[in-house]
């Protein structure tokens, strides 16, 4: 089976983030910075997906860590924290175009969470491999906005 020519063979272009699971965003952005010396590259609230993010930057790598923290109880992150705790929540992997690599996947027997790609970070579109089909990792497809630099620095 081959991926369509628009597509890399490999799919993935590169280690977009890792999610990190926080109850206190403001708590975790501070001892990411104080402790690590990351930065805060980008910070929003996304309803849509109920939480509260910041992506801070890895030095210049272009690589980021996404701390997730709850807008309510009834969120994702919410869940994950009651059940597991903070910590690793997921790894996001960037992708060209994510209806497509979505589609290979499909093909080749994974599961996706979405039926079609929502709005993530910085209007990103976004879609999640269940864990159950990714060794218990959840899997985040990040096909960033057009308009998006391509390097963040």
């Amino acid at each position: 089976m081959t991926a369509p020519l628009d597509l890399p063979e490999h799919l993935f272009t590169a280690i977009d983030h890792v999610g990190i699971a926080v109850p206190d965003l403001d708590e975790a952005i501070a001892f990411y910075r104080d402790t690590f010396g990351m930065r805060v590259a980008h910070d929003e609230t996304n309803e849509e997906q109920g939480v509260r993010e910041a992506m801070l930057a890895v030095g210049d790598s272009g690589s980021c860590i996404q701390l997730l923290a709850p807008l309510n109880e009834g969120s994702t992150i919410a869940k994950f924290l009651d059940r597991s705790g903070p910590g690793l929540q997921q790894l996001a992997y960037r992708v060209v175009d994510v209806e497509a690599v979505s589609a290979v996947l499909r093909e080749r027997g994974v599961r996706l969470l979405y039926d079609a790609p929502r709005r993530g970070t910085s209007n990103s579109r976004i879609n999640f491999v269940h864990p159950k089909d990714a060794g218990g990792v959840l899997v985040e497809l990040v096909e960033p906005a057009a308009d998006a630099p391509t390097d963040p620095h």
